[in-house]
């Protein structure tokens, strides 16, 4: 494999040994005896040094004797500081999936909270799960991504343009990053707008062109969604995070789901998934909201802290400007509104170009938000497709997402 600590070798682990156990046991116990196989490979703290410590671990079971095979394969990061303690944590992980397997196999929520006992968040981070095999045919592993943020065994899941969950350390590493966050219920034309003006200084930002005519620098379009408004463990929460994958998936983006919040937060993670370098797309209103140091109350630095972790991995803010709604004039990245004392910092960011004005005409400050095309929604009035992209629509009519009603005209082209 490409790797030594891959999915795909884990993968041909899986095949090679439960093909063993069927062709030495089968005729001997097949028709009593619940087959399985287990594997783990990993990358744990050696003394070459590095610190991208992780692990790929996975089962393959029956769920009766003689019955189809299914698979639960997981991904974690080693968090604890000692290779013998990371040892101890990733034995103890396969002691508890080797037990769910056997014992949780038909409810699978219940199978991924009982990974962790008797380890601990602090020492496993679980990022990525997926199960699979005729049983679980009507699982929707996003479902399952979901649930790894909210019991809090991972702060983020990635998901693909195609809406699939996918490893986030594989899909940004050594790559550029240009992310805006939002609620996105639904995503609009505006936050679209918002992404696509910031790509140009992003990348006039980055290095210079290859002379050698090669292929420009990888950029990776996130929309980053916060799980605070996606708490309730229940069917209404688990269709509105569903809605708002599809809608982004359709309109080709990839989404980061997280319980980050701070961006400080959000850089860190990013930072340890070995990206290249990043971009932060925001709104003028969201950029004050950064010099309020009351977010940065459980920081011993405060808000000189919280800046420092932000831009200390290659991090830069590319901020929209807004209509003031009192002079109807535009308001950029220079003229935000903060204290007194935290105005040398607001200089000092951008002097340096750690906070950059994104260029646009004033017919581009015409924003309208998520909350105004769900009121359109909810009251019948179809101007609201007028404010999401076409992609997007066209689901929101077959679905009624957010409100919208079925049984009205379908978007043009639906």
């Amino acid at each position: 494999a490409r790797r030594y600590a891959s999915r795909e070798r884990l993968e041909r682990m899986l095949d090679h040994e439960y093909a063993l156990v069927r062709e030495r046991l089968r005729e001997s116990r097949g028709e009593s005896t619940r087959f399985f196989a287990f594997a783990d490979t990993a990358a744990a703290k050696s003394h070459a040094g590095g610190s991208d410590w992780h692990a790929w671990m996975g089962m393959r079971f029956e769920h009766r004797p003689g019955g189809a095979p299914h698979d639960v394969i997981l991904h974690v990061r080693l968090l604890d500081p000692s290779n013998a303690r990371q040892q101890d944590a990733l034995g103890r992980l396969g002691v508890n999936l080797v037990h769910a397997c056997g014992h949780h196999a038909a409810d699978p929520l219940r199978l991924v909270d009982a990974l962790l006992d008797d380890i601990g968040r602090e020492r496993l981070e679980i990022d990525w799960v997926g199960l699979r095999g005729p049983a679980y045919d009507a699982l929707d592993n996003r479902l399952l991504a979901l649930h790894l943020v909210r019991v809090g065994y991972t702060h983020a899941v990635l998901f693909d343009a195609t809406g699939r969950p996918q490893l986030a350390s594989e899909l940004v590493r050594h790559r550029s990053v240009l992310v805006e966050r939002g609620t996105f219920a639904p995503v609009t034309r505006f936050n679209l707008d918002m992404l696509a003006r910031a790509r140009e200084p992003f990348l006039a930002d980055g290095p210079p062109p290859d002379p050698a005519g090669g292929p420009p620098e990888p950029v990776v379009e996130i929309m980053e969604i916060t799980t605070n408004n996606l708490r309730a463990p229940d069917d209404s929460g688990d269709a509105d995070f569903l809605a708002r994958v599809d809608l982004l998936a359709a309109v080709g983006k990839t989404v980061l789901v997280s319980d980050l919040g701070p961006f400080h937060r959000l850089a860190d993670y990013l930072e340890k998934r070995r990206v290249a370098r990043t971009g932060i797309v925001l709104g003028v209103p969201l950029l004050e909201a950064l010099f309020d140091e009351s977010h940065y109350r459980d920081l011993g630095g405060g808000i000189l802290e919280a800046f420092g972790r932000l831009f200390n991995h290659a991090v830069r803010l590319y901020v929209h400007p807004t209509r003031d709604p009192a002079t109807g004039r535009a308001v950029g990245a220079d003229e935000v509104a903060v204290q007194p004392h935290l105005v040398h910092l607001l200089r000092h960011c951008l002097a340096n170009g750690l906070v950059r004005a994104i260029p646009c005409g004033d017919a581009d400050l015409d924003a309208h938000s998520s909350a105004e095309v769900r009121a359109l929604l909810c009251a019948g009035d179809p101007a609201w497709r007028g404010l999401v992209d076409p992609a997007g629509a066209r689901i929101i009519d077959a679905t009624g997402y957010f409100g919208g009603r079925r049984d009205l005209p379908p978007a043009a082209g639906g």
